[in-house]
């Protein structure tokens, strides 16, 4: 017997071992998926991104104009660079119609809102800025 058979003969009998055992293993024995989602907790977060004031803009109203793809490119370059903010500050809306910047989600406190809207002021001038960025509630 040649050493591609030999292999062959070895291999099929140990896949249809493993397909028996995991094929007995019951669901009682594997966690549900409405007991996995009951235990995760949410993340800080979510309360207010629900909030209307966190829905002025979206990432949908963004044109594809090359000026305001850019001017958001810039302002998310300079956000993004500022290690000193938060995971939240990183990650609020910044979407550019027309040359005016809207700010929203949420921030930590009132110094991110105060240096993100610096950040897209300076990028697009602080006449064309709407800064709807809201401070989470306190833990």
């Amino acid at each position: 017997m040649n050493k591609f058979a030999l292999g062959i003969s070895w291999t099929i009998p140990a896949l249809l071992l493993a397909t028996q055992s995991v094929a007995q293993t019951s669901t009682a024995d594997r966690p549900s998926a409405a007991s996995d989602s009951a235990e995760a907790v949410a993340p800080d977060n979510s309360k207010s991104n629900r909030e209307g004031s966190n829905r002025t803009r979206t990432a949908d109203s963004q044109t594809n104009n090359s000026a305001d793809v850019d001017l958001t490119a810039r302002i998310r370059k300079s956000v993004m660079a500022d290690k000193n903010l938060s995971t939240y500050a990183h990650n609020v809306k910044i979407v550019a119609v027309n040359g005016t910047v809207t700010l929203s989600g949420v921030v930590r406190n009132a110094d991110e809102k105060a240096q993100i809207g610096a950040k897209a002021a300076a990028v697009a001038g602080e006449e064309h800025v709407v800064n709807d960025l809201t401070v989470a509630a306190p833990k």
